[in-house]
């Protein structure tokens, strides 16, 4: 099995995560727009088919149909199917919750990476990171408020999401091991358009030629958004990029007010601070940990 040897760049790693975040956010207020009119699954079937479009201009040069060759394609098949059901639930929810209150409790999904960490990657986590992991799920409980008069059951929606997200990023920093980036997209993009357009069928609703503009819009943000998450994923750990998954709130909460006047309140503010600061205390743990087993 061939073994691919990328120099990494944590710098830059971060930055094409960054770029991307932002991209998924902007997605997102699109999303949130088509879901009160069309079914989530004509939406996720957007979201897949133009997100397809943008991988074929994108490698078109290189040979595109050569990217589907590996030599992991359960691998492929798994995350794929990861990533679509995540972002099957994700959609859902944002038919019903806010903005920033969806994308807060998706804040899980780095915490998730490090408990995952341990049975998929065989890392070690001391007593500190697992104390930590707890108090995250702590801070996502204060958000989802479960037995709450005012909690809705679609909270569960975007945890659910977490947890099959930080999967998917795991199985994405494995597969890139052997294969590249653009093979990982691939798999993404057909999986995808092949499981939504055998669904989409029952529930289809003819676009207006703006909300095809908006669902060209969206799979485009998707596609160049998720490009940058596995370029950046191949060039720098997982555990090192997850913290700044947190600056997708910082766009979810501004397009979330400015296009649907809607902002968090207390309690989801406060329970996003605990996941957050959470999450960058593994981050700061696995750091420290990483500089003393270099030092050793």
């Amino acid at each position: 099995m061939a073994q691919f040897d990328r120099p990494q760049n944590i710098r830059l790693g971060i930055v094409l995560m960054m770029i991307g975040l932002a991209l998924f956010a902007g997605g997102e207020a699109i999303v949130k727009t088509l879901a009160a009119k069309y079914e989530i699954t004509q939406v996720v079937w957007a979201r897949y088919v133009f997100h397809a479009l943008v991988t074929f201009v994108l490698f078109f040069r290189s040979g595109i149909f050569r990217l589907a060759k590996t030599s992991r394609p359960w691998l492929h098949i798994s995350r794929s199917a990861l990533m679509l059901f995540a972002t099957c639930l994700f959609f859902f929810a944002l038919r019903y919750l806010p903005l920033a209150d969806a994308v807060a409790i998706l804040f899980i999904a780095p915490i998730m990476i490090t408990a995952f960490s341990i049975p998929i990657l065989k890392e070690r986590v001391g007593w500190r990171r697992w104390a930590a992991i707890f108090v995250g799920f702590i801070g996502a409980m204060i958000i989802i408020r479960p037995g709450g008069v005012a909690t809705h059951w679609a909270t569960l929606l975007p945890f659910g999401s977490a947890i099959a997200y930080a999967i998917y990023q795991i199985l994405t920093r494995i597969a890139s091991r052997t294969d590249s980036t653009q093979t990982s997209l691939f798999w993404t993009s057909v999986f995808g358009v092949s499981v939504t357009s055998f669904f989409v069928p029952l529930v289809w609703i003819t676009p207006t030629p703006f909300e095809w503009i908006l669902m060209m819009g969206l799979g485009g943000m998707y596609g160049i958004g998720h490009y940058l998450l596995i370029r950046g994923l191949e060039i720098a750990p997982a555990s090192r990029l997850s913290p700044f998954l947190y600056t997708q709130i910082i766009w979810a909460t501004l397009f979330g007010f400015i296009f649907f006047g809607q902002f968090p309140d207390m309690m989801t503010i406060g329970g996003t601070a605990v996941v957050i600061a959470s999450g960058l205390y593994i981050w700061w743990r696995e750091t420290k940990q990483a500089s003393e087993d270099t030092s050793d």
